[in-house]
């Protein structure tokens, strides 16, 4: 899909940090009125997001969409859980995996692709703490082999 299509309201760096990510799908939202007026708004935190199976289906569960001041008393509760739209196959698959190998499922992003909220969830494997410190040396030497580079034309 292009990015001209894509308006992106949040991304979780965070979990790049702590996770593997393996595989990508990218899933719907089943979002009141005003979750998705609060999610154009940008008022979404997916940091501490995580994917669950319940009878058959995904919830996207501990994602922040805050309130929306003009809902008044029709407003929605920030952090429930949040039914995720995806085929069965996918579906399936993703849950399979979560229980035979041992992985678990992050939201990456979340954006707006005609005005409709997607949010893309990775099929992830926790990182230890000595991958976590390998990845930032790498990172730390190849910007100063950049630097290095730079200075010399």
């Amino acid at each position: 899909m292009k990015n001209q299509e894509r308006k992106v309201i949040s991304t979780n760096r965070k979990a790049r940090h702590d996770y593997e990510l393996l595989d990508d799908y990218e899933a719907g939202l089943v979002l009141t009125g005003s979750e998705i007026k609060s999610i154009r708004a940008g008022r979404v935190n997916i940091r501490d997001g995580y994917v669950q199976p319940r009878d058959d289906e995904l919830w996207l569960l501990n994602v922040h969409i805050s309130t929306y001041e003009q809902a008044g008393m029709f407003g929605h509760e920030p952090l429930r859980p949040r039914k995720l739209l995806m085929h069965r196959r996918e579906i399936d698959r993703i849950v399979a995996s979560i229980q035979e190998k041992g992985l678990t499922v992050v939201p990456t992003k979340l954006y707006l692709v005609r005005g409709l909220a997607k949010v893309e969830i990775a099929l992830a494997r926790g990182k230890k703490k000595y991958d976590k410190r390998q990845d930032l040396r790498e990172r730390e030497s190849k910007r100063q082999i950049e630097r290095t580079l730079r200075e010399r034309y």
